[in-house]
């Protein structure tokens, strides 16, 4: 059964996008079946991945509102090599149709539940707001994975989803947890980030990640093209970095089946 991770923070300019496309290629390269969920009516991890928006007949929106099937809707990034359920303008008006539709908060995880089956990793890039799209990734996931820089507001801003996620957590989707926190666009010769970084470290442990994104100009650059950085340039150190996430990710979820079958036999 394959892991939906939100890919969360109502911040806008935190790499959430950057995140979703370069985690998804690291995980891809491992190959892990990866699934991106675009649920951001900007579209840039559509187009981040290398699909032409303008030539979808169906996307995001059409899962939401009209029931479509995903699978009639995702497309494959090749490049990427992972696939893709993608959005366009449309998905703009959703927030405002959602509020008149039957279990408005749950269209999104009736739709990807049935399809966890057929991937490993299944990552949804919400958009810089707690809406009710947002929600509706909250509620389909399994875990929110926060992509933050280490400046003060970021950690208002953080305070702020974590208490989304808890109420959450009381009332529709109780298994709903803190996948980990990642710090992003990190300059360590800027005390206040380092202060911060620490800040984070001392109050959620292990749920910061020790993989660090730096500020990486071909992170910037890979978008343009339509490409995840390692495919744009795999020695980057924006590349090798969400390669290092990956890898611990994968470790995690290796430790945590360890210590699972190491309980059950006893």
């Amino acid at each position: 059964m394959g892991r939906i991770i939100a890919v969360a923070n109502q911040k806008g300019g935190v790499a959430k996008t950057t995140t979703c496309i370069n985690l998804g290629a690291s995980l891809a390269a491992t190959r892990r079946r990866v699934l991106l969920v675009d649920l951001d009516p900007q579209a840039n991890a559509t187009v981040g991945s290398g699909v032409d928006r303008d030539d979808l007949e169906k996307s995001s929106y059409d899962v939401l509102l009209e029931g479509a099937a995903p699978i009639e809707v995702i497309v494959r990034a090749e490049e990427a090599g992972y696939d893709v359920l993608p959005t366009t303008s449309d998905l703009t008006a959703a927030e405002v149709e959602l509020m008149g539709v039957e279990r408005r908060e749950r269209r999104l995880r009736s739709a990807l539940r049935p399809m966890a089956a057929e991937y490993d990793f299944i990552l949804i890039d919400c958009p810089p707001s707690l809406n009710m799209l947002t929600l509706n990734a909250l509620v389909a996931a399994d875990s929110v994975l926060i992509p933050m820089q280490c400046e003060y507001y970021a950690l208002e801003g953080l305070s702020a989803l974590l208490d989304t996620v808890e109420q959450i957590r009381g009332s529709v989707n109780p298994a709903l947890e803190v996948e980990g926190l990642l710090r992003t666009m990190y300059d360590p010769r800027n005390n206040l980030a380092v202060d911060v970084s620490r800040q984070l470290i001392t109050h959620f442990g292990d749920k910061v990640y020790r993989t660090v994104i730096p500020r990486n100009v071909r992170l910037a650059e890979a978008p343009s093209h339509g490409v995840p950085a390692m495919a744009y340039d795999r020695s980057s150190r924006g590349a090798i970095s969400y390669l290092a996430l990956a890898g611990e990710i994968l470790r995690r979820y290796e430790k945590q089946a360890l210590g699972a079958e190491t309980a059950s036999a006893e």
